[in-house]
């Protein structure tokens, strides 16, 4: 397992914005995740919860869940409500590893190149399917009979 397969952002030197917040929920790493509404901040830091845009591949802020190294923890691990964690909003052209979507009982392998919408309702990414509004990344790894809460290299479109 090399390095980059052992944190959620691949690229050296990320360019994009880092926002610390409080988890609502038991989310991984590699999850995105959205700001939880009519829930005021707590000593300056706002509540986050899985995002749910409202429908699969519809437009949401790309703020994707980091692994809680500080504490020891690893991108295996699953957050707690009330935790202390940190979010990463990608810049195009930045690799991460997000959470894969596997659907139960369809073939979802992943190639090279696919394009990932974001699942509505568990801030995981899929394959593209039908018209959406948002593709925010492209698969850099392929994948065979991925597994539930598979992490997969991706390229973060900013679409």
């Amino acid at each position: 397992m090399s390095v980059s397969d052992q944190t959620i952002i691949r690229t050296p030197n990320p360019k994009g914005t880092f926002i610390n917040c409080i988890i609502d929920g038991t989310p991984k790493p590699g999850t995105c995740m959205q700001i939880k509404a009519a829930t005021a901040a707590i000593g300056g830091r706002m509540t986050y919860e899985v995002a749910a845009p409202g429908g699969d591949g519809q437009r949401a802020l790309i703020a994707i869940l980091l692994e809680d190294s500080l504490q020891g923890k690893t991108v295996s691990d699953a957050y707690v409500t009330g935790t202390n964690a940190t979010l990463y909003c990608p810049v195009p052209g930045e690799e991460l590893n997000i959470l894969f979507n596997n659907v139960a009982g369809t073939a979802d392998d992943v190639a090279i190149g696919d394009f990932m919408i974001l699942d509505n309702g568990t801030g995981k990414f899929n394959v593209t399917t039908g018209t959406v509004e948002s593709e925010p990344f492209q698969a850099i790894e392929a994948i065979t009979d991925p597994t539930a809460d598979t992490l997969l290299a991706a390229i973060f479109t900013g679409q």
